[in-house]
């Protein structure tokens, strides 16, 4: 089916048409899936259930929670001030104190006046402090110290906060991870020749500071230091949080042991699908102490949500880079480029850090214009510039099939010879190429020999496109007698592994070419991969595909003959360049949907397919008889 210009892009008037006029910014639209999940964790206390979340590319971690925390937290917090008191009994030992939040420094005053007084007038202060300060640990320290004096403490420091929370947050939040950052450090010093530590020393990590409410960690910082993650699931098993422990070089602090802390936290682990996936397969305590997964998507789904919810997220993004206003025409522009990004019409990218960056880039074209608004040319400006910029590598690319250094040919007929599309991915930056694709026939049992495996420069993938092609023939010329002819076939000209089915539909109609010995159009490309019934399935890149063909197939003259076949199934990925838009519009280039490999042979030769089909058949038979000898008998006599 031949398309269209208006099936090239997305429907982006039909969007615009909804835009509100006043808008709200919101950076999770579309996430309820995700929103959902982290809830489920939020509901729940103990060890076992902390969340993963699933943050794609494109968000900032801290502004993906601050969201979050604005309408929900952790039912179960419950915050304390976090204090160590020295023991009378064990200078090496303080004891771990809690307090309600905001306390600490109120307690520490009262106990210090307490063990001030006479011990005949404590008991109505102390009374008085364990009514208003009720916690456990507070009463059995009272009951501990009641009858002691300063006296009888061996350490110098009384008392230390290691954790306040007169104002706790939502969250915690810790992207640098380091053993000091997540679990803290005890610290030692030298006086008078002896290594020791103290309650001084004691400095809190995120763990401590976020005990009693929700803390949220980057997965693949820890990841970087595995016995790290290590310790933190052990201090989640077990509940408390023990000190790291000097070594024996550090003296007399070697001997310094802080009561552990009790722990009641809510583990948010952050990072990547493949992080989870990883966890997943290889930790076995992962799934144990993670049950849950706050799954963000990437993409935008118009089919599933209103888009009036999507243009918050753009308004979110617009306000967060401090740009020039957007024209409609630019809020068109932006929105087929963020289609293009999700690779679907319906489809628009959620990556909030790209999008903030091509806002920025076109607000400095606009500037330099000296335009007081983001129109639709700042913006497509600052897209072409951008791809420039990193286009070095595919006008060399282009420049040596211009000048024939890598034959591709673009007019004329050729038997055994099709154009192929790939997608070459360099340093980051990905541009569509054509490869020309030939077969060759010769005496044989019916194999398909390709090349690209026998070089060792075939990946997995596309040898089991090449056997699936193999299947196909088969399945329509050896159902009752064996062909007598073999085939080979390659990418010619090339030089690095190629992997993927994308080019088995080519390399099909290439082989039947060469079956037929019927030449095939060369003003054609095309791609898709296929089954073994010679249905054409999807395929990756269709955009970066057809630019390819079409910037090589302009630069030598466009003049109506040049096409291009995409599997039926891509279509609405499609969203392509104005330029190619327009030469479709004009009738200078066609791009046709195809789901049968039938079809496809149809668009690259005039011969119908039942008479090519007939030809192939009556060439293998001509084959086989014209010559039963074996090929031993041919060639030795």
């Amino acid at each position: 089916m031949q398309l269209s210009a208006s099936q090239l892009t997305p429907q982006t008037q039909a969007w615009l048409s909804l835009r509100p006029k006043e808008c709200d910014s919101q950076l999770l639209v579309g996430q309820q899936r995700a929103l959902n999940g982290l809830a489920a964790s939020l509901r729940q206390t103990g060890a076992y259930g902390h969340c993963f979340a699933i943050v794609p590319r494109g968000f900032n971690h801290k502004e993906v929670f601050d969201e979050c925390f604005a309408t929900m937290t952790w039912q179960h917090s419950r915050w304390f001030d976090w204090l160590y008191l020295a023991d009378p009994d064990d200078g090496l030992r303080p004891l771990c104190v809690n307090v309600p939040s905001g306390n600490a420094f109120a307690v520490i005053g009262a106990l210090q006046h307490i063990l001030q007084q006479p011990l005949d007038q404590r008991d109505e202060l102390v009374e008085e402090l364990v009514s208003t300060f009720d916690t456990r640990a507070l009463r059995d320290y009272v009951q501990r110290v009641k009858q002691k004096t300063f006296d009888d403490f061996a350490s110098d420091q009384f008392a230390t906060v290691i954790v306040g929370h007169e104002h706790p947050a939502p969250f915690y939040y810790c992207d640098r991870v380091s053993e000091a950052q997540l679990f803290g450090q005890m610290g030692a010093q030298s006086i008078g020749g002896t290594v020791r530590s103290d309650l001084h020393l004691l400095e809190p990590g995120w763990l401590l500071k976020a005990n009693g409410g929700v803390l949220a960690i980057d997965i693949d910082a820890l990841l970087e230091q595995p016995t790290m993650y290590k310790r933190l699931k052990e201090v989640l098993k077990s509940g408390y949080f023990e000190w790291p422990q000097p070594t024996m070089e550090a003296g007399a602090a070697y001997f310094y042991r802080p009561e552990p802390v009790p722990i009641d936290i809510k583990i948010i682990l952050v990072g990547s699908r493949s992080s989870y996936a990883t966890l997943t397969d290889y930790d076995d305590d992962f799934s144990d102490l993670f049950p849950f997964v706050a799954d963000f998507q990437s993409r935008y789904d118009t089919n599933q949500h209103p888009i009036t919810d999507y243009f918050k997220f753009l308004h979110y993004v617009w306000d967060n880079a401090d740009v020039l206003p957007l024209t409609e025409d630019a809020y068109a522009a932006v929105l087929t480029e963020v289609s293009r990004w999700a690779e679907h019409q319906h489809e628009l990218s959620l990556d909030a850090i790209a999008l903030l960056q091509l806002l920025k880039q076109a607000n400095a074209v606009a500037s330099h214009d000296e335009k007081t608004q983001i129109d639709g040319d700042s913006v497509r400006n600052a897209i072409k510039q951008q791809r420039e910029r990193g286009g070095y590598i595919e006008e060399v690319s282009r420049r040596s099939i211009l000048n024939n250094e890598v034959r591709i040919d673009t007019a004329g007929e050729v038997v055994g010879q099709v154009n192929g599309l790939t997608v070459v991915s360099v340093a980051g930056v990905e541009f569509g190429e054509p490869s020309r694709i030939t077969a060759t026939i010769h005496y044989g049992d019916g194999d398909i020999i390709d090349i690209e495996r026998k070089s060792e420069l075939s990946g997995n993938i596309h040898t089991k496109g090449v056997m699936i092609l193999s299947a196909y023939l088969a399945h329509h010329f050896a159902r009752h007698e064996p062909m007598s002819v073999s085939a080979t076939v390659v990418f010619e000209q090339s030089y690095h592994e190629v992997d993927g089915d994308s080019a088995s539909l080519g390399e099909l109609c290439c082989l039947i070419s060469a079956l037929a010995d019927v030449p095939f159009k060369q003003s054609v490309a095309l791609t898709g991969a296929i089954d073994q019934f010679g249905q054409v399935q999807a395929i990756g890149g269709v955009n970066e595909k057809i630019e390819g063909f079409f910037d090589l197939c302009a630069l030598r003259g466009l003049d109506g003959s040049h096409q291009v076949l995409i599997p039926e199934s891509n279509q609405k990925q499609l969203v392509l360049r104005p330029d190619i838009v327009e030469a479709v519009e004009r009738g200078l280039f066609h791009i046709h949907t195809v789901d049968h490999v039938d079809e496809a042979l149809s668009y690259l030769c005039d011969m119908p397919v039942k008479d090519l089909y007939k030809q192939v058949k009556l060439n293998a038979h001509n084959e086989q008889e014209s010559d039963n000898r074996t090929w031993w008998q041919r060639w030795f006599g």
